[in-house]
């Protein structure tokens, strides 16, 4: 295991080198963020692998109200220093994978942000939450549900906070829209379609190695519908069907799925049927229908802008950048407690884990797995 450790650390650090209660209606939410004042306290975040993601978190960052970028952790020394000039960090602030644990003695972090493939999360995880400071993990929070509930443990233990970058659970139409359903608008729901890809280009990447992504578009674009059908239906799913196709086994070798058709069923009866794929293009659509209306979301969970139509018109809330959203309201979770309408917690990221799992199961078996995540 220790052998395999650090074959991930170093495959990792060669593949970010190459890679650069009742629901409040947004415009309420914009105004209580609008009101952060310089007395609330503010969340000062390293942020750990500087890739595309990661950059496009730093950027975010800088129009927050509530938090602050202060450090960087990266195997890419280049990478460090341009990162420092641009956002005028610290020397004192930077670390590197193998040192990293020394924030422990570092007042000037609280949190640390994830972004590093996916099998790197786990370790990285729990070392962040051993020096004291509250963990931010990129979904999928890790490679299988053990591995996040071990994350979770670890945290708890620590008594930090574990939070996962599920920006979506703050962004205005899809807030609008959870509240059309809580609200009885569109009736009692009968079905949800989440159609969640696009085609992968270079082979060599790191989502492309089972090694560091723990699978292919499921791991990547597909958690978008298993999360998304979750708190569109607003029920947990009690079991699941898939099946996998392969078009091209030397891109998408072993490990690493292709295209995957899932369905979950719920408790209520509700159906939600499922793609996910690393082969087609346009696929970014959600579709939630209930007796008395629907609501169609295209694209659904892409940076934005989020477009939708419901049977009452088009879903029309302000327009805003989701990292910068997500982090000022993690900030407010952390440091006040706050409670989102769908949660962001470790225990979230665990649930649906637990359905990837056993998607691969049934893609395996091709059985009905059954589900309980509660």
């Amino acid at each position: 295991m220790e052998t395999r450790r650090i074959f991930l650390q170093k495959a990792s650090l060669s593949a970010m080198a190459l890679t650069v209660p009742t629901l409040t209606p947004f415009t309420a939410m914009a105004d209580s963020i609008s009101e952060f004042t310089r007395d609330e306290k503010t969340l000062r975040v390293a942020i750990m692998g500087l890739g595309s993601y990661g950059t496009r978190v730093a950027e975010a960052i800088q129009t927050c109200k509530r938090v602050k970028l202060v450090g960087v952790i990266s195997g890419t020394p280049s990478k460090v220093l341009t990162w420092r000039e641009k956002y005028g960090i610290p020397e004192k602030n930077c670390y590197n994978y193998e040192n990293f644990d020394a924030i422990k003695d570092n007042p000037d972090i609280d949190a640390v942000y994830v972004i590093t493939p996916n099998a790197l999360h786990k370790d990285q995880v729990i070392r962040v939450a051993k020096a004291g400071k509250h963990a931010i993990s990129e979904k999928p929070m890790a490679v299988n549900a053990a591995d996040g509930q071990a994350m979770v443990d670890a945290c708890n233990a620590a008594g930090v906070h574990l939070l996962i970058g599920y920006r979506m659970h703050f962004e205005p139409n899809t807030l609008e829209a959870i509240r059309m359903r809580k609200s009885g608008e569109l009736g009692d729901i009968r079905f949800f379609q989440g159609l969640s890809g696009f085609t992968i280009g270079d082979p060599t990447q790191w989502r492309l190695n089972p090694e560091l992504s723990g699978g292919g578009a499921m791991m990547d674009i597909g958690i978008y519908s298993i999360n998304g059908a979750r708190y569109m239906v607003g029920e947990e799913p009690i079991w699941v069907t898939a099946q996998e196709v392969k078009t091209n086994p030397e891109k998408f070798k072993e490990g690493i799925d292709e295209t995957i058709t899932f369905q979950l069923g719920f408790p209520s009866g509700v159906i939600a049927s499922c793609l996910s794929t690393y082969n087609m293009n346009n696929l970014d659509r959600f579709y939630l229908n209930g007796s008395k209306g629907w609501v169609e979301m295209q694209p659904s969970t892409g940076y934005g802008p989020i477009k939708g139509m419901t049977h009452k018109g088009p879903l029309d809330e302000p327009i805003v950048t989701h990292q910068t959203v997500q982090m000022d309201e993690m900030a407010a979770i952390i440091f006040d407690g706050k409670k989102p309408e769908v949660p962001v917690d470790g225990e979230e990221g665990v649930k649906d884990m637990k359905i990837i799992d056993a998607i691969f199961k049934a893609v395996k078996t091709g059985e009905k797995v059954t589900l309980s995540l509660t």
